[in-house]
Parts: C-alpha cells; structure tokens; sequence
C-alpha cells in the first residue's frame, strides 16, 4: 500500500507526490493550473462554503470543524466513492490530497486524510 499524503497546493510538484487531487472547492489564489499539476479537482467532497466560512481558518474553531466536517463527509453521498477512487489509487501509487490553507496543522485536509484511512474495507 503506498501513502496517502497530504501537502500545500503551492508547493512544487514531487515524483512522490504521485496522484494529485485538489481538495478546496476555490481555484488556489494567483496559481496557474500548469503549477499546480494536479490529475483531478475533487469540488463534491470538500466542506461546505457555510462550514469553510465559520471555520475561517482560526485555530481554536479546529476542532469543533473537523468535527462537523467529518460529520459531513458522512452524509456526503459523494464522499464513499472518493475514498473508494483513493484506496483503489493507492494500491499502484501514492495520493497527494492538496490545499491552499498557509496553515499545515489546521487545514480541511487534514481531516479529509483522516476520515478516507478510517473508511478501509
């Protein structure tokens, strides 16, 4: 089984970074898709634009948002077959989820990683 990572979307692309997805429902700001090389953007599985807004990226919401974006991740109907696409991904390579946030401990894709590992068959 290979990684599933996680990492910056404005950092320079890796080999190891293997298939990239964008995770933010927003286009990265002053990035152009070529930099950005990423195989897929994953809109349909990212927090909703009210829960993003709350959060606001402050980290004493953190907590209180992975809760309820985990809570939504369940419910998302998307979300099942996104974690299935990562899993069937990871057996031949390695999964970068990306995002945007300048925080790496308290971003959505944090979260996201999390909950696609808790959804192993």
């Amino acid at each position: 089984m290979k990684q599933l990572k996680i990492k910056r979307v404005y950092e320079a692309p890796e080999e190891a970074d293997g298939y990239r997805v964008l995770t933010d429902k927003l286009w990265p700001r002053g990035l152009k898709k070529e930099q950005a090389a990423i195989d897929e953007w994953a809109k349909a599985i990212t927090p909703t634009t009210s829960l993003r807004q709350w959060f606001g990226h402050k980290p004493e919401n953190f907590q209180a948002f992975a809760d309820k974006y985990r809570a939504e991740l369940d419910t998302n109907a998307d979300a099942p077959a996104f974690a299935d696409h990562c899993q069937r991904l990871l057996e031949e390579t390695n999964v970068t989820l990306l995002y945007g946030a300048r925080d790496k401990d308290c971003n959505h894709a944090i979260v996201l990683r999390l909950w696609i590992l808790g959804q192993e068959k």
